[in-house]
Order: C-alpha cells, then sequence, then structure tokens
C-alpha cells in the first residue's frame, strides 16, 4: 500500500507550511481563543485521533488526509508542549529533554519491530502507528525546542529561524554531497522542520517588542492555510495527471 507521499522539495516545503500553520493555530485556539493549553490539547488530540483513524483506515494515499493529520499532530504539538513547559512549569529545556527521550524510545522500539525506520518501505499497520506515534512527538518536541532556541539562548525568533534553516541546509548538502544515513538525514530534517515552524510562526505572530512581527494568529493561520491547501490541491492535480499519462 502506498499511503504516504514521496519525498521531495514539494513535501518538505508542505511540512515546513504544515508545522508553521501547527504553531500558529496552537497560538490562536489556546492563547487568542483563550480556551487554555490543557483543554486545547484534549480537544486536538480528539481531532488528531479522528484524522488518523481516517489515514489509517484508507487503502492509499490521499493528500488532504496525510496532510489533515500533520497539521493535527503539529497543532496538538504546539499546545501539549506549551502546556507541559509553561501550565506544568517544567521549562524548555527541561521538556525539550523529556520529549527527547520519548521520541528516542518510539524510533527505537519501530526499528527493534520493524527492522527499518525507512519511510518509503512501511507497508504494515503497526508500522504506520510507530510512524505518527515519532511524528507526535517530533512535532511536539519541535515547539519546546523552537521556544528553548528563541527564548533560553537569546536568539530570539528570528535567530533562532536563521539557526535552524542553516542547520537544514546543512543536513540537504550532507545528503547529497556525502555517504551518510539517509534515513538517518530524514529524521534530523523532520523533527527540525518543527521548530524551524514554531520559531517562524512566533515571529510572525508576537508583537514586535518581543521580537516578533505582530501579524496575530488569525491572519497568519488564514494565509498559511491557504498556502498549504494550495500545495495540497498543487498535488492532487499533479498525480492526477501523472495517472492520466500513464495510462
Amino acid at each position: 500500500m502506498k499511503k504516504l507521499p514521496e519525498i521531495t522539495i514539494a513535501f518538505w516545503i508542505m511540512k515546513i507550511c504544515a508545522t508553521t500553520l501547527g504553531e500558529t493555530a496552537g497560538d490562536l485556539m489556546s492563547m487568542t481563543l483563550k480556551i487554555g493549553y490543557g483543554a486545547s490539547s484534549i480537544i486536538l488530540l480528539f481531532i488528531f485521533m479522528a484524522v488518523l483513524l481516517g489515514q489509517l483506515i484508507s487503502k492509499k494515499y490521499i493528500p488532504p488526509l496525510y496532510w489533515a493529520v500533520i497539521l493535527a499532530t503539529s497543532t496538538a504539538g504546539t499546545t501539549i508542549s506549551d502546556f507541559m513547559d509553561r501550565t506544568l512549569g517544567l521549562g524548555y529545556a527541561k521538556g525539550s529533554a523529556i520529549l527527547i527521550i520519548l521520541l528516542l524510545v518510539v524510533l527505537f522500539l519501530w526499528k527493534k519491530t520493524e527492522n527499518s525506520l525507512n519511510v518509503t518501505t512501511i507497508s504494515s499497520f503497526r508500522g504506520e502507528i510507530f510512524y505518527w506515534t515519532a511524528i507526535l512527538f517530533s512535532n511536539t518536541l519541535g515547539t519546546a525546542l523552537g521556544d528553548f532556541i528563541a527564548d533560553d539562548t537569546g536568539l530570539g525568533f528570528l535567530g533562532g529561524a536563521v539557526l535552524i534553516a542553516t542547520l537544514l541546509l546543512v543536513i540537504g548538502l550532507a545528503y547529497y554531497f556525502l555517504k551518510v544515513s539517509h534515513i538517518a538525514l530524514f529524521w534530523l530534517a523532520f523533527i527540525l522542520t518543527r521548530p524551524f515552524g514554531a520559531t517562524f510562526g512566533d515571529l510572525l505572530t508576537k508583537p514586535i517588542e518581543k521580537g516578533g512581527l505582530n501579524l496575530g494568529t488569525i491572519g497568519s493561520s488564514l494565509v498559511l492555510f491557504i498556502i498549504l491547501s494550495s500545495l495540497i490541491f498543487f498535488s492532487i492535480f499533479k498525480n492526477s495527471k501523472h495517472k492520466i499519462n500513464t495510462i
């Protein structure tokens, strides 16, 4: 069953859009609408489980459904991370450390049971469960890590985004020019695109006096949603055109 997208440049652009939207939408729900981190996390986890169920029972790759699950993990990850770091008072460093450990445990168990972390060869229900669990933890980690880089290191939102973008560029160069495990590079890039989205999302929404551009959570979320929806529509059009040409 081919239920996951091809790992192309378009995939990474959509991933960054989805994770940035997850940051702004999560903040919109928990802070702008004043629902709170805990209640927002519960609501968003139910939404995540609902769209994940659709993804698990589907028999093929459906772009809107797949990216809805990615967006759900990113949005839920934002509020869960904020709940851990702020409501529970763990702080960004401790919260990031806990989530790193949990993610490594998931990846270890996945490798132990499925013998591979290669996302292009997932063909079992159990493999899919590990895949989405790892994504949920990595997207939750991304928010905590992004906040840690932006706030605790003093780099700010723009500095944090530039730092992570530089690391992603290094990973991209390593993919093409070094003999390094592509699976390891994929997961490093996958994890780092989340804090990039988190810091970039905060850069868009936070007040100017806090180092942001003060575009607000509503406007930023709407623009990012339009961009992501357009990219999903384009991927559907491209896939349908490819199928017609191969008939």
